[in-house]
Parts: C-alpha cells; sequence; structure tokens
C-alpha cells in the first residue's frame, strides 16, 4: 500500500514538474525592451522586420525571449517614461531608433545595452566613441540621414531646376537638424538658392508651420526623425494643397504621398538590429561591435504626386530609380 501510494505520488510529482520547470523558465526569459520612437501605424513593418529575423536566429517570442514594445508617439518625454521603466523592469537590451530617442535610452541606462536600429550621426551626436570601438553600452546602425543631406537637395533639384526658395522642415529636439540645414544651405549658397528653416515641436505646429512655408518657398526639405514620420501624412496632404514638392530620407514617407526619397532600406536595417541583439544576448559587449553603415541606397519617386504638382520627371531620372510608385 505504502509502494502504490508512493508510486502515485511521484506519478504526480512527475507530471507536475514540467510545469513548474516550464513557469520557472519563462521567468528567466531573456527580455528585449522596445522602444518605438514613432507609433505601431508608422513602424510596425520595422518592429515585424526585427522580430522575423529574431525568429530565424532562434528566438521565438514567449518561448525563449520576451519582447517589450512599447511607444513613444513622437514624443521625448513620453520616450523618457518608456526608457525609466524598461531599466526599472532590468530588461535584458533595450532597441531603439532615431538620434533623439537613443540619447534619451543614454541617458537612462549606462549599463544595459542599448541598440539602435537606426541613428543619423553615431559619432557626433555622442552615442558612440567612434564606428570602429563605440565603447560603453551602445552599438547599433547609422542611417547617414546628415551625409546623405547633400545627395537629397542634388536630387531635388534635378526634378524641381526651376528651384529658388527652399525651407527645411525639422523638429526643434533633433539633435542633428542643425547640421542638415547647416548642409543644405551650404549646397545652397553657390547656386542662389534661398533656404529658410521652419521649427515644430510637435503635431500641432505643422500646419502654421506649412502654411508660413508655402509664402516663402518652392519646395520642401523635410528632416527625417519620429516627429515628421509619424505625422508624415498631414506633412504631405499639406505639402501637396501648398503645391510644394518634398524630398524625405526613406520610402515610407512617398508611399502616403511624397515626392521623393533617398536613403538606406530602413526594413533592412532593423533585421541587422536582431543581429546585434542576438550576438549581445549570447555574451557579446556592445561596445565591441562596430556600429554599421549601410552599403545600399534607395531613390523612390511618387510620379502620382509628380503629375499633381504638374512636375515632368526627367525619363533619365525614372530609370536610376530603385522604385516608382503610381
Amino acid at each position: 500500500m505504502r509502494r502504490r501510494t508512493f508510486i502515485t505520488l511521484l506519478g504526480s510529482a512527475a507530471a507536475a514538474w514540467p510545469l513548474a520547470a516550464w513557469a520557472q523558465q519563462m521567468a528567466r526569459l531573456p527580455t528585449v525592451g522596445f522602444l518605438g520612437a514613432g507609433s505601431p501605424a508608422t513602424a510596425d513593418v520595422w518592429v515585424s522586420a526585427f522580430t522575423s529575423r529574431l525568429r530565424e536566429l532562434g528566438w521565438i517570442e514567449d518561448r525563449n525571449i520576451k519582447i517589450d514594445v512599447r511607444w513613444a508617439e513622437g514624443r521625448s518625454d513620453r520616450s523618457a517614461e518608456i526608457a525609466a521603466d524598461l531599466v526599472r523592469l532590468k530588461v535584458d537590451v533595450i532597441v531603439t531608433y532615431s538620434t533623439e530617442h537613443t540619447q534619451i535610452a543614454k541617458q537612462a541606462t549606462s549599463i544595459i545595452p542599448i541598440v539602435f536600429a537606426l541613428a543619423a550621426d553615431p559619432v557626433g551626436s555622442n552615442l558612440v566613441a567612434s564606428l570602429a570601438r563605440p565603447g560603453g553600452n551602445l552599438t547599433g546602425l547609422s542611417a547617414q540621414n546628415v551625409d546623405l543631406t547633400g545627395k537629397r537637395f542634388e536630387l531635388l533639384r534635378e526634378i524641381v531646376p526651376s528651384l529658388r526658395r527652399l525651407s527645411v522642415l525639422f523638429n526643434g529636439n533633433n539633435p542633428t537638424s542643425t547640421t542638415e540645414i547647416d548642409i543644405v544651405r551650404t549646397a545652397a549658397s553657390p547656386l542662389g538658392i534661398e533656404v529658410s528653416a521652419s521649427e515644430i515641436l510637435g503635431a500641432e505646429d505643422i500646419a502654421p508651420a506649412i502654411a508660413t512655408i508655402a509664402k516663402q518657398a518652392d519646395a520642401l526639405f523635410v528632416v527625417g526623425e519620429p516627429l515628421t514620420f509619424t505625422h508624415r501624412t498631414r506633412i504631405n496632404t499639406l505639402a501637396l494643397a501648398a503645391r510644394l514638392p518634398t524630398t524625405y530620407p526613406t520610402r515610407g514617407y512617398v508611399e502616403v504621398g511624397g515626392l521623393m526619397s533617398y536613403g538606406p532600406n530602413f526594413p533592412a536595417s532593423f533585421r541587422r538590429a536582431a543581429d546585434y541583439v542576438h550576438k549581445i544576448l549570447l555574451g557579446a559587449k556592445p561596445g565591441d561591435l562596430p556600429v554599421e553603415q549601410p552599403t545600399s541606397y534607395d531613390l523612390v519617386i511618387n510620379l502620382t504626386t509628380a503629375k499633381a504638382l504638374g512636375l515632368a520627371i526627367p525619363e533619365s531620372f525614372l530609370l536610376r530609380a530603385d522604385e516608382v510608385i503610381e
């Protein structure tokens, strides 16, 4: 009788053991805190690229990894709250993007590894000591927004040859905006093109800014970052109504009515960010992982928008484009 009781108890314990072990394992799952600088509506495709690559590397959500996604909606104050909460939760890695929001994450912790999927100027904005040896707890990928500013200006001039007055729309909280404005002015000055700058700090500033720009510019150069990307449809709608050609750093702006963009493939950058997370979870130190730069760039033109603006895009330009949206 005692033997039967013992076997029954042993069987019950054996049946319960997998559940107990599973619960204990879940409690110890490595956690990635994803600080989304924008919103799900604007950046879900990037998160999907990131999580898809993690799965390819063997990291399955809620099986051997947890991914805590939060959204700042382009607000720096909200981003600071999220970063502080992720630090409090002691996540294993923080993933974010944009220079401004990466700086916020950096201010929140000097211990937890931070991977930035996109940063305009990682060295110039003091995110890392150098591209080859980042040092500290940050590494990731450069979006090269600053480096490509001059090229974007040249491409805009090709399709708007009558350009004489250009306005730059920028978020005053974006630390690299001033550099981009200076580059545009330097490139425009020898050509006799007048450059003005219009600052926004929130969504409520967009309509008044574009109303002013419409009176003083022939085209609009938008500095890419979470605030302008989150509200890109509004910017494009207002710019089109004001008959302002627009130029941007990535395709996402153009697919909702922007005229043209030139820059790296952002989903590809988020896939590479997953590779960094993989290496860090396996023991690599972020400061030892070199910051990567894009190896290819996409030129995208929205032909429907061009026609609405009455612009005749040269055939040679269309042939060079990586994508023509019609």
